[in-house]
């Protein structure tokens, strides 16, 4: 199966042990925007900062989270340029009017013919398929029973 990861489920997932092995599934093919990337990265650091600040673990041990969590990202997910899909932006904003920053992510799954995984409702009705987290994990259960 063909995915188009938006940031915020990349983070997500990323940060949960079921998300991770999600993630390095080899039924599935994950791609990312440039910008999704680039964004995921700086969730997962940040996110991780606020654990500490909260009390909730050690900075060795966010960092050794972050650390394993961006090593899973970069074996299984693959970036593609920006200049790859630059020319789908027009159409693609016009697609997610509601949030014109995921547009990125909208014009990657156009060019890949491909669905995207997203938890975030703003993909509605974008033209592209939508696979959330759960439904996901429901479907890939199902096939390999």
């Amino acid at each position: 199966m063909i995915l188009v990861a938006d940031a915020n489920v990349l983070v997500g997932e990323l940060l949960r042990h079921r998300g991770q092995d999600l993630i390095a599934d080899g039924r599935l093919e994950i791609y990312a925007s440039e910008r999704a990337w680039h964004e995921a990265h700086y969730e997962l650091r940040r996110r991780a900062e606020v654990r500490v600040r909260r009390g909730q673990v050690t900075e060795s041990t966010a960092a050794a989270l972050t650390e394993r969590a961006w090593n899973i990202a970069v074996t299984s997910v693959t970036v593609i340029s920006e200049e790859a899909y630059q020319f789908l932006e027009t159409m693609s904003r016009a697609r997610i009017p509601s949030d014109l920053d995921d547009w990125h992510t909208v014009a990657l799954a156009l060019l890949l013919n491909a669905a995207i995984w997203t938890n975030d409702g703003d993909f509605l009705g974008c033209g592209c398929a939508t696979w959330v987290t759960e439904t996901l994990l429901a479907e890939l259960a199902a096939t390999n029973p």
